[in-house]
């Protein structure tokens, strides 16, 4: 049996004595670190792009990091400091206006004062190096309209370069605003904004100063609910900028605004006012509050339990009462049902299953109390089959048993849909539509004669 002997003596020389776990554990290590740092060797040598990559990520500081924290904001202050530096300002302003007067090229369309391609490169070689981004092929190409010479019109340059002036003067307002300094606002950098922006809009000059906080509120809700879908509790700067709010806004710097444009503009004194006095008129206990009972005299008191239910189950109450904020967006949504916003709103509360959709059981639900308040006021209450399908018919979704909140604002008819399901007397104005028409046109007759 020598060579049994000798078998079990070669293989324990082979495997040796027997190793240990944490052994084990590090010649796996050494072998895959040996392993890999040839691995990444050979991509090193096959491909080295991934040094030419600059770095696109900072780590923002921390809230103990206070020197790291005041260093980023002074940084930033420069940062903006010399942006606005780069603006043009009133003086350059009248200086170019005057170089592209100088060098308008005849003849003249009425009295619309033109300029050619030529001219408008001298223009840019005179104005000095702030304008020079304006002075460019494409920017010419973008306001060149039907001129037989090819020319385009000095005023409607002009407008352009003044407009985005404006536009960055008013980037660089916003962003000293932005304190986390990452390109948006939160409810309270916008609040902030207004507020100091009050004493420049002499539209707002008759506004007592125990006003001003509602009023800030009043303003900052509309571009919460509007560019803040998702009520991520900020908004990006560029969305501001984009919108017409702002345009709204500071159109309020004009002395001689109509009344009727105070009217319709949101963030006028006397539209403050109205929305404010409304609510405190709902507010017959006074507590600062809205119940169910006293939000039921919204507007022409015609909405629906149903739908003011499901408001207060949806919505931010507290103890079950409605504050001004929540208010404002009730507000906002019912005043502008044809927005995409609006609508999206008023859908969350139709979609009682929140299944993302709206199928017949709940046009139904909805509708039955519309049929009983029309019960109550003695008229006979109309068919929900024939709603349901004329409803149908104005929508047209995708899937013909269901409409989605995209389907509602496809149709342009998401305003008249709401309001036949929420409210008896939209319901009404729908159902007499053809009626009120000819009225309409009967008094308009009536007029011509006289």
């Amino acid at each position: 049996m020598d060579w049994q002997r000798s078998l079990r003596s070669r293989l324990a020389a082979r495997h040796g004595p027997k190793k240990s776990e944490q052994e084990l554990k590090d010649e796996e290590m050494e072998l895959f670190t040996k392993y890999y740092m040839e691995w990444k060797g050979e991509r090193k040598s096959g491909n080295t792009s991934y040094m030419n990559i600059p770095r696109f990520y900072y780590r923002l500081p921390a809230e103990d990091e206070i020197l790291l924290q005041k260093l980023r904001e002074e940084s930033r202050a420069v940062f903006l400091q010399r942006k606005s530096r780069e603006l043009l300002d009133n003086e350059e302003l009248q200086n170019l206006w005057f170089l592209l007067d100088k060098h308008q090229t005849s003849p003249m369309i009425g009295e619309e004062a033109m300029i050619n391609y030529e001219n408008f490169l001298k223009v840019g070689e005179k104005a000095g190096p702030k304008c020079k981004q304006f002075f460019t092929a494409k920017i010419f190409a973008k306001l060149l309209h039907n001129d037989p010479y090819g020319r385009i019109s000095i005023m409607q340059f002009f407008n352009y370069v003044m407009r985005k002036v404006w536009l960055h003067q008013t980037r660089i307002g916003l962003s000293l605003y932005d304190v986390a300094g990452q390109g948006y606002l939160r409810e309270s950098d916008l609040e902030n904004y207004i507020l100091e922006l009050i004493p420049t809009l002499p539209q707002l000059d008759g506004l007592e100063k125990s006003f001003y906080s509602f009023y800030v509120c009043t303003a900052v809700r509309k571009f919460f609910f509007f560019l803040d879908p998702l009520r991520t509790g900020k908004i990006k700067i560029q969305d501001i900028l984009a919108c017409s709010f702002l345009d709204d806004l500071l159109e309020l710097r004009d002395e001689e605004l109509s009344k009727e444009s105070q009217e319709t503009n949101w963030f006028s004194a006397p539209s403050a006012l109205r929305v404010y006095g409304q609510y405190l008129n709902l507010d017959k206990d006074h507590n600062g509050m809205l119940s169910k009972e006293e939000l039921s005299r919204y507007g022409t008191g015609t909405l629906t339990n149903i739908f003011l239910d499901r408001v207060f189950q949806e919505c931010l109450t507290y103890d079950g009462e409605m504050d001004y904020k929540t208010y404002l967006d009730f507000v906002l949504a019912l005043e502008n049902r044809k927005e995409p916003a609006a609508l999206q709103y008023i859908f969350k509360l139709l979609d009682i299953e929140n299944k993302g959709y709206l199928n017949v059981f709940s046009l139904n639900y909805f509708f039955r109390a519309i049929q009983e308040q029309m019960k109550i006021h003695g008229q006979e209450p109309v068919s929900f089959q024939d709603v349901k399908d004329e409803i149908f018919d104005m929508v047209k979704p995708k899937d013909p048993y269901k409409i989605s909140l995209q389907d509602l604002i496809n149709s342009s008819q998401g305003d008249t849909v709401t309001s036949i399901l929420i409210d008896l007397n939209g319901f009404w104005t729908y159902e007499n539509r053809e009626v009120l028409v000819a009225s309409d046109n009967d008094n308009t007759a009536d007029v011509e004669d006289t």
